[in-house]
């Protein structure tokens, strides 16, 4: 039997443990740093499955390492399982994290066979888009030693090189003073006003960025009472650009229009957070050719180039990943349209058949080419000159 019919007879000996994985943390939603549940029943399963596993790893409560083989070939699968707030899963991490542990337990089968390593790393706090739980990993150590980093994610539709552009979150908190809104107006400093400055003056900048960038935000505290000066508003800005270079750039003229709200109006501005943006991804090209052979393997069809791709483009901590060593994020299609991600329509397309058959051929998808990064020679050799190191 041959290494990749060896996994996937692994994989299907596992296949209803993975897909019941999938819908129990699909049915139990947990926001960036909470999910205690899925990363315990993840870290069950690696450890039921062989894997040598340790929880709440670099001072992260929900992260955990799991690993199997002892090859000379470090290879990293990504697990995601945090939810957004209000609508649950409707980013499908349940899937992502399913598919990992799936491809980890495959590939696990035959790593000493092909000289791999095989790490499933639990990675909290996608979502947060502002020192996610990648980066607080790869700050930490936990990425050291690896050669290279996989995973896949739920899309409408199957992409190799998903666009996946930088993006930093911020909060803005303005701090005026308070008075009664009609006997002594005169008298208060309407932090609500500076947030409606910085938002017109957002307005009027956008016919001044690239047509790549992205502004976008909401109000989280916009004043106590309508008969009162609202003294204290607050809030969260992501902005994105191609390229963490190109962020700096229109970060700081977003920057500009929130200090204009502060000096129309009186009120002081403090902005939090926002310093460990999400980087662009560098998709490597072996890797990605090699995913999409297996992928195609399986009966995925990936779409001719389609520009309109290039506008639907996200973030992720992956990028920061990304940066530091090879790397591939494709999406894998479950059939969705017209939902999308971060609809709640979304939220109910990942427990479907076609969600449970993503997982399926993005477990199969990624042990496979883990199969292939270890077989090829060239691939090998050139991924093993370029080991993670912390600084």
């Amino acid at each position: 039997m041959d290494a990749k019919a060896g996994a996937q007879e692994r994989f299907d000996q596992s296949r209803d443990k993975i897909i019941a994985l999938s819908h129990r943390i699909h049915a139990n939603p947990e926001i960036g740093f909470e999910e205690e549940q899925a990363a315990r029943w993840l870290a069950e399963t690696l450890t039921d499955a062989g894997f040598s596993v340790e929880t709440g790893i670099c001072d992260l409560p929900t992260a955990f390492i799991a690993r199997a083989g002892s090859g000379p070939l470090h290879i990293g699968l990504c697990a995601e399982y945090d939810s957004l707030p209000g609508i649950g899963h409707a980013c499908g991490h349940n899937i992502i994290a399913a598919a990992s542990v799936g491809a980890g337990i495959a590939a696990a089968k035959i790593a000493d066979e092909v000289g791999l390593t095989v790490s499933v790393i639990g990675t909290p706090a996608e979502e947060v888009c502002d020192a996610g739980g990648k980066i607080l990993l790869l700050e930490r150590g936990a990425f050291e030693g690896m050669h290279a980093a996989m995973m896949v994610h739920p899309a409408p539709k199957d992409v190799v090189e998903f666009p996946i552009i930088a993006a930093s979150m911020f909060e803005v908190c303005y701090h005026g003073k308070e008075a009664h809104a009609s006997a002594f107006p005169e008298r208060g400093i309407n932090a609500a006003d500076a947030l409606t400055v910085a938002q017109t003056a957002i307005g009027l900048l956008r016919q001044h960025i690239r047509s790549t960038d992205r502004i976008h935000g909401m109000i989280t505290k916009g004043g106590d009472a309508p008969n009162i000066v609202p003294a204290h508003t607050v809030a969260k800005y992501i902005v994105r650009a191609n390229t963490l270079g190109d962020l700096d750039e229109i970060k700081q003229k977003v920057v500009r229009c929130f200090e204009a709200g502060a000096l129309a109006t009186g009120s002081k501005l403090e902005i939090h957070g926002g310093e460990k943006p999400y980087a662009e991804m560098l998709h490597d090209p072996d890797m990605a050719a090699a995913y999409r052979r297996n992928a195609e393997a399986l009966g995925r069809v990936f779409p001719t180039v389609d520009t309109s791709l290039k506008r639907a483009a996200g973030s992720t901590d992956m990028g920061n990943v990304s940066l530091a060593m090879p790397a591939i994020h494709p999406a894998i299609g479950i059939d969705s349209l017209p939902a999308v991600n971060h609809q709640p329509e979304f939220t109910a397309h990942c427990v479907t058949e076609a969600a449970d058959k993503a997982i399926i051929d993005g477990a199969l998808s990624l042990a496979w080419t883990a199969v292939d990064m270890a077989t090829d020679a060239a691939v090998r050799e050139r991924l093993l000159d370029r080991i993670m190191k912390v600084e």
